[in-house]
């Protein structure tokens, strides 16, 4: 573990994360992005967006995706509604020796690094915990640690961005925050384009015509308003690549049609309630709640 002496304490640094997670352009929002991590001059600072959208829309790997485009190492902290000032700076730990370590956040590592510092989910924590991090939301670009002692300044390249759930399981943020997190940007559903290549990437061993079943059956989900991701689409297509090979391989006599597993799919990872969307892609051919065709209907 990489260490760093400020101001005669020795801070433990955290990892950057790498991701493994479905990619896909959204070319107008990345460069919305980099656009307020840009800086004029040295006098001007980066700004902080807050990216906004409902659960598995891809906003931590779109962040993700445009950190990496500066080449830059990225550090991911996810926020609880037990998060805690000193999780968000640096945590004492007792050492193997009874000594005690203080270890930096990944917030923490990536201000000393230079790196980009992605928080997730955001608006679960509570306002205590945001104070913590004003100072470094603008001009100050700094934070305090009490426990340590210290205090820990931004280094130049350092970029921030955080990430929040339209769901009711969040804290209202408080307006001097909400200040400092601008500008916001929404991110909406995928396309289908978008959706099926994402999936086509995650699942390559999916057969084409249940490839575009999944993603006609969470395109129908989406224009309902309901949180059925883009993850939950990966988990699904999984899970009937996994039935179908348990069957042929334990030379199972029961013969299920794909369409069959998917409805058993869809039920055992979205839930009961989900099966009113698969009756109506089901009946209505892949066609919209309006009545329209979606790109693809059914064949």
């Amino acid at each position: 573990m990489d260490t760093v002496i400020i101001d005669g304490v020795t801070l433990y640094l955290a990892h950057p994360d790498e991701l493994n997670i479905p990619l896909y352009n959204k070319e107008d929002i990345i460069e919305q992005i980099l656009a307020c991590w840009f800086v004029l001059d040295e006098k001007d600072i980066p700004l902080t967006p807050r990216l906004v959208g409902k659960p598995g829309v891809g906003k931590t790997t779109l962040a993700y995706a445009a950190a990496k485009r500066l080449n830059k190492e990225v550090y991911i902290f996810q926020a609880t509604v037990d998060t805690r000032p000193e999780d968000l700076i640096i945590t004492p730990v007792i050492s193997e020796d009874k000594k005690i370590r203080y270890v930096a956040s990944p917030i923490v590592t990536a201000m000393i690094k230079g790196g980009v510092a992605i928080i997730d989910e955001a608006n679960r924590m509570s306002e205590k915990s945001w104070a913590s991090l004003a100072p470094l939301l603008d001009a100050r670009r700094y934070v305090e640690s009490i426990i340590a002692g210290i205090k820990i300044k931004a280094h130049p390249d350092f970029r921030l961005c955080v990430t929040m759930n339209e769901d009711a399981s969040t804290f209202e943020l408080p307006e001097y925050i909400q200040s400092r997190l601008q500008p916001q940007i929404f991110i909406d559903f995928p396309s289908y384009e978008e959706e099926k290549a994402i999936l086509k990437t995650n699942l390559p061993w999916l057969e084409e015509g249940l490839l575009d079943y999944i993603v006609k059956f969470l395109q129908i989900t989406h224009e309902y308003g309901e949180p059925y991701s883009i993850r939950d689409g990966v988990s699904i297509g999984r899970y009937v690549l996994k039935k179908l090979a348990f069957l042929k391989n334990n030379s199972s006599n029961t013969s299920k049609e794909p369409l069959d597993l998917l409805k058993e799919a869809i039920s055992l990872i979205l839930g009961q309630q989900a099966l009113v969307y698969f009756k109506e892609f089901i009946e209505n051919k892949g066609k919209s709640k309006a009545g329209k065709p979606l790109l693809y209907p059914l064949d």
